[in-house]
């Protein structure tokens, strides 16, 4: 009598699978912001036969969104203790959390405008050690004495410098190969007036996008300075507003939660932007970016938009990072004085090409992500590349503003 399995057929393999013999690639996804960096990269797998990819949910304190996320693009998805136990010839990962324990080689991923927020647990820092960003620091790449992961990618040469002081074991599986963001957000550019089109922006409208990271220092934890200028002070047929808010901050307090805290932005027809949306399309359209230290401010800076910042924890961020550089030379927003007029200012001060130093730092290799990408990962699963150079897709035209302002997720 046989037995059965209750396992997905994934971990099983054998004669459970129709296409077999391939070479099996684990993605792990900790948060809705790391998958979406993810979906870069596991994308250029998508058409292989050669290759199955199979992905698991893995925990993280900001998890919640993931499984939905996954679903939305006809993922299944793999119990994460089933794949802790079962053999692959590579992962993905974006995080760092629990890979360790993972039976293959990782390939740790960038994620974000460069790296920005400096290491807050700074417990296990000897005495004199920098305090650096996570992607960086030997906390996050060392496990046992060791380096963990066989690959790390970099979008910058300057990340390799600084990783030569922090964590220089780590060196000999550093890899640069610039940022997917940069070059999307580049090709996409000639495409503008299709994504106002797409967004519903009329004729004499203008777009401000107002961009929030997570935690207590980002422009939405500090929302209640912020929302009443947009509510009361803007005109109403001349401005339309999207909230572009970090995917962290609907995981930690629920998107029913963050819904009800702006059910004022409805009758104003202010949209916010779901996170999981893809947001390249709204910097690209925008008049103007309100923003933050983080990393969607940052990558404004490859727009024609005018930039304005919310005040930052200058302490908190890594001084060599593109959010610092901006936040030297980006014009402030101030509570004192009307937001139309302080938008029209930055408008009038802006300049093309006055951000490019800061742009210049989000990549050292514009345009070559995703072929430099697949060369890392067909040589770490001991394969040849197709026989074709990888797209690089614009990003998709959004739905239009109306359907996110009227989705409050508020019963």
């Amino acid at each position: 009598m046989s037995v059965g399995t209750t396992k997905s057929a994934l971990i099983e393999q054998g004669h459970w699978l129709t296409v077999q013999d391939c070479k099996r690639v684990l993605v792990v996804v900790h948060t809705v912001t790391f998958g979406q960096r993810l979906r870069e990269v596991f994308g250029l797998l998508a058409a292989d036969l050669r290759i199955q990819v199979v992905f698991t949910a893995a925990p993280h304190a900001f998890g919640a969104g993931v499984p939905q996320y996954l679903q939305s693009l006809g993922i299944v998805t793999v119990p994460w203790e089933e794949a802790l136990h079962a053999e692959f010839d590579l992962a993905l990962t974006a995080g760092s959390r629990g890979v360790h324990e993972l039976r293959t080689p990782v390939v740790r991923i960038s994620h974000g405008a460069g790296h920005i927020k400096l290491l807050t647990d700074t417990a296990s820092l000897a005495r004199g050690e920098r305090r650096s960003p996570g992607m960086l620091s030997r906390q996050h790449l060392v496990h046992d004495g060791r380096v963990g992961p066989a690959a790390i990618v970099y979008a910058h040469e300057r990340d390799v410098a600084e990783l030569t002081r922090s964590c220089p074991e780590a060196l000999p599986v550093a890899h640069v190969v610039g940022d997917p963001c940069v070059d999307r957000i580049t090709v996409g550019m000639p495409r503008r007036e299709q994504y106002r089109r797409a967004l519903g922006i009329e004729a004499g409208q203008r777009l401000v996008a107002v961009a929030s990271t997570w935690g207590p220092a980002s422009t939405f934890g500090r929302l209640d300075a912020l929302l009443p200028q947009l509510l009361s002070q803007l005109p109403g047929g001349g401005y339309r507003v999207a909230l572009l808010v970090h995917p962290n901050v609907f995981a930690g307090h629920g998107t029913w939660q963050v819904h009800s805290w702006l059910a004022g932005c409805r009758a104003r027809g202010i949209a916010t932007v779901p996170p999981e949306a893809d947001w390249q399309a709204l910097l690209i359209a925008a008049d103007w970016i309100i923003g933050d230290h983080g990393s969607l401010t940052a990558y404004g800076t490859l727009t024609e938009a005018a930039l304005l910042l919310t005040a930052g924890p200058r302490r908190e961020i890594a001084a060599y990072s593109p959010a610092a550089r901006l936040a030297a030379v980006a014009p402030v927003v101030s509570p004192a004085h009307p937001l139309a007029d302080q938008l029209d200012y930055a408008t009038r001060q802006h300049r093309p090409g006055q951000y490019d130093h800061v742009a210049a730092l989000l990549s050292s290799a514009p345009g070559q992500f995703h072929r430099r990408m697949r060369s890392v990962l067909y040589r770490l699963l001991e394969l040849g590349e197709p026989a074709c150079p990888p797209a690089v897709p614009p990003p998709p035209l959004p739905p239009p503003l109306e359907r996110w302002a009227a989705d409050t997720g508020v019963a």
